[in-house]
């Protein structure tokens, strides 16, 4: 294998998170959405040292390496080194521009000394009578050992002054060159430490009074500035030396042999109650703590000095997410587009009506996500509905879909879910919600052994007056109503027969011992989805070599299967041109003469996230148009159990065809990716600027018109 011929996939995926980054850097960008992508970016890091770098210290002492070259313990010091810079990046940009900027715009964030008499009084009155009761000081000495310190935590860890009162001490003095501290006679004082955990019961960032003469002034102080400022009521008696705030995460990635559990739910809560203290894998610190007591953090924690990140500024950027979202800043933030109604449902009484005399499309968010709660809202009342089948990945915690999956169960339906316990970082939230489906007699499932349950389908079995009909939702996305408005995805309503029968197969599949291949319209991992896929590239390469219409426009979440890869590789140097829409990880190398010189990778970073999986191939001239709720990732296409379905409707088709080309067209908030993997902007001196998701709502706004005439947009 040339491995000259792929990216690092934990490489590719901290160039993609640079490209989050430069969203906050970018000072056209509102400055509420700028802090919103540093925090982004920086929640994406806690992610991937949790589950990816806690993957590769695991795998560290193997010396097999990746397609790219790289045995793990390359890769991690490479990941350490880039993350050091992007640190850095991170903290540049929020010190010396986000928070100038909105001091400029009268929103403060003041040290204590900076705090006028009346606001001092405030935090002081806050400090006695609201933080001290909650603060707990935990001494580090030979009879209390090092405390067990909480993922992400934010905590103050104290270096405190010998005991200068001990009858054994004459005179204490602090040796800098040798940083410790000895008594006159030269014998070393062991350091005394503590640690303090700031809390999370109360606001990070607490707001301040100001005068009435600053109206329009915002002042505000940080919880730990607080704290810091009164450390020494916690230490009455002993003198405060140093002080630094840290804060460490862990691995969370977990880890059950499904097969031996007995109870995998019970298995699967009892397991993230241990996410907290997975073994740790970075520690955050900021500058000014001595050697002695760095050397002691890094021996009790197991790290070493490449695991240490030295911040010049506040920890935990990803509290300040929900700062940014304040209503009173709004604005500060991109003018709110809303989502327009699915034009073909309004006016209508039934879903079923419409779904019956055509295949719909629901384009997210610029279409709202009212129609897929209304289909499984619908068929919950309707008398009519004798069953209704759904796969859930990721749902709310106030999830309107499940309400009503409940509500079916108690009016005598048949209901039978499918809820994936695996969902990672979800998983509490999705055993809450079997629990209470359960008790409210839902047939709850939990996937297959080995397997996670990613496809996006929802049946709904209709007695009519000609027939039983099934009418079938499936999605690129998750039934999830929050993230679907900031998710692009697209869903498709039907009932064509054959989507009926595939659906029908697939939950037998997932229910009971159903084994069947015989799939008419789906391809469906991991058994039939990645020949699917590897046939259709082969198809687009066979086309190129004959002179027929060939082409092939993806999009995606992700590309790192080498076998994909590859089958690309071999239809471009046959001809064949590709456009693919890459929004995360992409191993894939576009522009190498001989090899790839006919890809083109885009990557868009906007307001939305891009999550939709779109494939379309030339097929000689007779489009084929399909989604997919799979990335082309190995995961995908062997581990999950994915579904890949068929656009058959031809106005659908072109809908369809028309997103992607609009997107790859994007020269606004679109990159694209240079030969050696990093991605740059294209020029738009002497072009139009096309700036897709904007674009996309214009065109979701007109069809709507095009049906209603409505005040809908006047606000």
């Amino acid at each position: 294998m040339d491995t000259s011929l792929y990216i690092n996939r934990e490489l590719s995926w901290l160039e993609f998170n640079e490209r989050v980054l430069e969203e906050a850097q970018d000072r056209t960008n509102p400055l509420m959405e700028r802090l919103k992508f540093l925090a982004i970016s920086a929640s994406n890091l806690d992610e991937f040292f949790m589950i990816r770098v806690s993957s590769l210290i695991r795998s560290q002492n193997i010396e097999q390496p990746d397609p790219s070259g790289m045995t793990p313990k390359a890769q991690l010091s490479a990941i350490s080194k880039r993350v050091h810079e992007m640190v850095a990046k991170q903290y540049s940009c929020f010190t010396r521009s986000i928070l100038p900027a909105l001091e400029k715009e009268n929103i403060r964030f003041l040290s204590y000394e900076q705090l006028n008499d009346i606001q001092k009084e405030h935090v002081d009155t806050y400090f006695n009578d609201a933080l001290y009761q909650v603060l707990t000081p935990m001494a580090i000495d030979q009879s209390r050992p090092f405390p067990m310190i909480n993922n992400r935590m934010v905590n103050i860890f104290i270096e405190l002054a010998p005991d200068v009162d001990s009858p054994m001490v004459r005179t204490v003095e602090w040796n800098e060159a040798e940083s410790r501290w000895v008594i006159s006679d030269e014998r070393p004082i062991g350091p005394r430490y503590a640690l303090v955990q700031v809390p999370t019961v109360v606001p990070r960032i607490v707001a301040l009074p100001t005068q009435s003469s600053e109206e329009g002034f915002y002042d505000y102080i940080l919880l730990e500035n607080i704290i810091l400022e009164h450390i020494g009521k916690l230490f009455t008696g002993h003198g405060v030396v140093r002080t630094a705030l840290l804060r460490i995460t862990r691995n969370s990635d977990l880890s059950i042999d499904e097969e031996e559990v007995e109870d995998l739910l019970n298995e699967m809560a009892r397991s993230l109650k241990g996410r907290r203290w997975g073994i740790p894998v970075r520690i955050e610190i900021t500058k000014g703590i001595s050697a002695s007591a760095m050397k002691l953090l890094e021996k009790e924690l197991g790290l070493t000095k490449d695991d240490v990140y030295e911040i010049n500024g506040p920890l935990d950027i990803t509290s300040w997410m929900s700062f940014a979202t304040q209503s009173e800043f709004s604005a500060f933030r991109n003018k709110r587009v809303p989502a327009v109604p699915v034009p073909e449902f309004v006016n209508e009484k039934s879903m079923f009506d419409v779904i019956r005399k055509r295949d719909v499309l629901a384009h997210h968010p610029y279409m709202s996500f009212d129609c897929v709660l209304q289909f499984v809202q619908e068929a919950a009342t309707d008398p009519r509905v004798l069953a209704i089948k759904q796969t859930l990945y990721r749902v709310s915690g106030q999830s309107p879909i499940v309400k009503a999956l409940i509500q079916a169960a108690e009016n005598g339906k048949q209901v039978s879910v499918l809820v994936e316990l695996k969902a990672r970082f979800d998983e509490e939230n999705n055993i809450n919600w079997a629990r209470k489906m359960e008790k409210a007699g839902v047939h709850v499932i939990y996937g297959l052994i080995g397997l996670k349950t990613h496809c996006k389908v929802c049946l709904v079995v209709r007695r009519e007056d000609d027939a039983i009909r099934r009418y079938i939702h499936l999605g690129t996305g998750n039934y999830n109503e929050s993230t679907a408005k900031i998710y692009t995805d697209i869903g498709l309503f039907t009932c064509r027969e054959t989507f009926g029968q595939d659906a029908s197969v697939l939950f037998n599949v997932l229910t009971g011992y159903t084994k069947s291949m015989d799939w008419q319209k789906f391809a469906v991992a991991p058994k039939t989805l990645r020949p699917a896929f590897l046939r259709l590239v082969e198809q687009e390469r066979q086309n190129a070599l004959a002179g027929k219409p060939s082409g092939i426009t993806a999009r995606m979440n992700s590309l790192s299967d080498v076998e994909l890869i590859n089958a690309l590789y071999e239809a471009s140097q046959a001809g064949v041109k590709i456009h693919l829409l890459v929004r995360g990880i992409c191993c894939l190398k576009s522009g190498i003469k001989g090899v790839s010189e006919n890809i083109t990778v885009t990557s868009i970073i906007d307001r939305y996230l891009e999550h939709s999986r779109i494939f379309i191939f030339e097929n000689a001239g007779r489009k084929r148009v399909y989604l997919s709720s799979a990335d082309w990732m190995a995961r995908n296409l062997d581990r999950r159990i994915e579904v890949l379905f068929p656009i058959d409707d031809e106005i659908l088709k072109k809908e369809i065809s028309d997103i992607l080309d609009i997107s790859i067209s994007d020269n606004f908030k679109g990159r694209i990716q240079s030969l050696d993997g990093t991605y740059y902007r294209p020029s738009r001196r002497g072009r139009t600027t096309i700036h897709s998701q904007m674009l996309h709502h214009e065109r979701a706004q007109a069809s709507y018109k095009k049906i209603v005439d409505t005040d809908f947009f006047r606000e």
